[in-house]
């Protein structure tokens, strides 16, 4: 190393500038004592003494923005500034801050209000609200980013679309598509959930992960479609009327309740789901429908015609299925009630069961088996008493009627050989037979029938003739007139 003193190292200059190259012409450049150090003579290693070089100052990422942020701090209308301009893209942190964006038909300007500032701040500002800021502008140095601190909010108006978006908001309103009578209950426990979003991105991701999380039993079904741009809208009704006609070939099963869902963004990313068609294919779907679009400060018109509005598409994934933790919570409350019920109906089938042991202690059978073989017993003795008195009534009426029967069966026998001749004298006087006695014959025809008239019978008939003994089988020769 060189004894020079000009060569010795410059405790403020960077350790580096000896690779730079040398410019020989360049005059040292004067800066404030306070601010900057004028750069020392810069002397290449290995050279003996000579004429010192100057060279450029190379400064850090963080004090270029040091520099920058005194600048712009020393400006007096940047420290107290009114900027009017329509809110854009609105987002709130864990913290509690808010970041939104300034802008007009030229530039944007990143804006934030710390949360403490929010709370003096009568309102919250919107995407499409115009509004009036007040605050500084500052350098954020962790982005390298210039932005207003805002310490006061005022309404200035409505921006263009926020004004469309009011317009269509007032006219299907009057039409009725976001009355409360509309909305439909979702389903307790749906077994097919369909998702309009689009296939890539992380809505789907998260969508998924939460039903797979809280209700894995239940079966999504995706209808891909754009969520952003000039052909967002007739994506998102196809994306709904597909829904509305899918059927599982399976089972037969069709969506039971449906998630249209999309990330956050800005007013004009959003503007498909405030576009009237797809409101009306949201309000006019056959099952119900939750919308879960854009962040909790982002509000579209299908939030409105929807039959509930979640804040996220997570959170819409959360509303659409129970919970399996309360469920499985729920159940065992039932199984603590049903063991109960159960034990109560024990207690009350013991409880009846002792009564009747108790009734049936007052009528054991022993007893009342003694009872009625007791009652049987006297029964059979008034029987067996009855029916020896009777017997012997019985007994003397008998042999009174004994000892009479002879007198009484000979005189009745007497009695009706008597009446037996009379009756015989009178038949053998008065019957046919004595007729035939006296000469007379009794004459059938073939048949059996008595013959009276001789016009009855043809010549050459068969007759029979009885006479008063025996009888005769004649034919017929001739027929006479039967007149006397």
């Amino acid at each position: 190393m060189s004894d020079d003193p000009g060569a010795r190292h410059d405790p403020e200059r960077p350790w580096n500038d000896w690779l730079l190259p040398g410019w020989d012409d360049a005059p040292a450049a004067p800066a404030p004592a306070s601010r900057v150090a004028a750069p020392g003579p810069v002397v290449a290693p290995g050279s003996g003494a000579g004429p010192a070089l100057a060279g450029p100052r190379i400064r850090s990422v963080g004090e270029v923005t040091r520099e920058i942020r005194e600048r712009l701090r020393a400006v007096p209308f940047l420290r107290d500034l009114w900027v009017e301009g329509e809110v854009g893209q609105v987002s709130l942190s864990a913290a509690g801050h808010c970041y939104f964006i300034l802008k007009d038909d030229r530039a944007q300007l990143r804006a934030v209000i710390f949360r403490d500032e929010r709370r003096a701040i009568p309102f919250e500002p919107r995407t499409g609200l115009r509004i009036v800021a007040h605050g500084r502008v500052d350098i954020f140095e962790q982005q390298g980013a210039y932005q207003l601190y805002v310490d006061m909010l005022q309404p200035a108006g409505l921006g263009d679309l926020a004004l469309r978006l009011e317009a269509i908001k007032a006219r299907l309103a009057a039409e009725g598509l976001f009355e409360a009578s509309r909305k439909r209950p979702l389903p307790a426990w749906p077994r097919l959930i369909g998702v309009a979003t689009s296939a890539q991105g992380a809505v789907l991701h998260d969508i998924s992960r939460v039903l797979e999380r809280r209700w894995p039993l239940a079966r999504v079904v995706l209808s891909p479609c754009l969520v952003q741009g000039d052909a967002a809208p007739v994506s998102i009704v196809a994306a709904l009327r597909r829904l509305a006609a899918w059927r599982d070939p399976v089972t037969g099963l069709r969506p039971e309740v449906v998630i249209l869902a999309r990330g956050g963004g800005s007013l004009e990313d959003l503007w498909p789901f405030n576009d009237e068609r797809v409101v009306r294919a949201v309000a006019n779907h056959p099952v119900p429908v939750i919308s879960g679009v854009g962040h909790e400060t982002d509000v579209t018109l299908t939030d409105f015609a929807a039959d509930l509005r979640a804040a996220t598409p997570s959170v819409a994934a959360e509303l659409a299925v129970p919970a399996r933790g309360d469920q499985a919570v729920a159940l065992r409350a039932l199984r603590v009630r049903l063991d109960a019920g159960t034990l109560r109906s024990l207690r009350h089938a013991d409880d009846a069961v002792a009564a009747e042991g108790r009734a049936l202690d007052h009528l054991h059978p022993a007893a009342v088996l003694a009872g009625e073989r007791e009652r049987v017993g006297l029964l059979l003795d008034r029987a067996r008493v009855a029916m020896d008195a009777r017997l012997g009534a019985a007994r003397t009426v008998l042999g009174r009627a004994g000892e009479r029967l002879p007198v009484a069966a000979r005189g009745r026998v007497v009695r009706a050989s008597t009446s037996l001749h009379a009756a015989r004298a009178s038949l053998l006087a008065l019957g046919p037979y004595a007729t035939l006695e006296r000469g007379y014959a009794i004459v059938r025809d073939e048949r059996g029938g008595l013959l009276r008239d001789a016009s009855t019978v043809a010549p050459g008939a068969l007759v029979d003739v009885r006479l008063a003994r025996g009888g005769l089988d004649a034919r017929v020769e001739r027929v006479r007139d039967s007149r006397p």
